[in-house]
């Protein structure tokens, strides 16, 4: 894992690997005691709802996590801090996400993963991380930005605990 300012870059080698590193953000959510933000970006295929999958496990979820892809959101409120996990590639207008009380979520209080956030643009607030995930021969490359305090509290903690320890 290299270190590039806000910024930690990590190989995945596996599905499990992606969602080990998916349930040390889960843990990390949990012990800060706050909601968190994080916006998942790269193409399909890439391993987006394998990531999301491992935090919303870590939070407890035994049942399956499958991407919201038509209904925009997968709501995991018996979890402690309650998850919703959005899907916003079939989302035609970013407006759609006011009609459905988008701001309601995003409370301080819950953990949203959001994948394909550029189709929310102007109403999703900032990300307190932004994971970037991409080919990188049988694996994944992933960047993890901080885009807030909490965020570099928690990718500072990441550090010490990646995925290969």
């Amino acid at each position: 894992m290299s270190i590039f300012g806000n910024e930690r870059r990590l190989f995945l080698d596996t599905e499990a690997e992606t969602e080990k590193l998916g349930g040390e953000l889960a843990r990390l959510a949990k012990e800060s005691g706050k909601g968190l933000t994080v916006f998942l970006e790269g193409e399909l295929g890439m391993g987006k709802t394998t990531l999301s999958r491992g935090i919303v496990q870590g939070l407890g979820h035994a049942g399956a996590v499958k991407s919201p892809t038509y209904t925009l959101v997968e709501p995991y409120e018996d979890l402690e801090p309650p998850v919703y996990h959005f899907d916003l590639y079939r989302l035609g207008d970013p407006e759609e996400l006011e009609y459905m009380g988008i701001r309601d979520y995003f409370n301080g209080e819950s953990v949203c993963l959001v994948e394909w956030p550029e189709r929310g643009e102007g109403l999703l607030p900032e990300p307190d991380l932004e994971i970037h995930l991409e080919p990188q021969g049988e694996g994944r490359s992933v960047v993890v930005r901080a885009r807030t305090e909490l965020g570099a509290s928690l990718l500072n903690e990441l550090e010490l605990v990646g995925p290969d320890h």
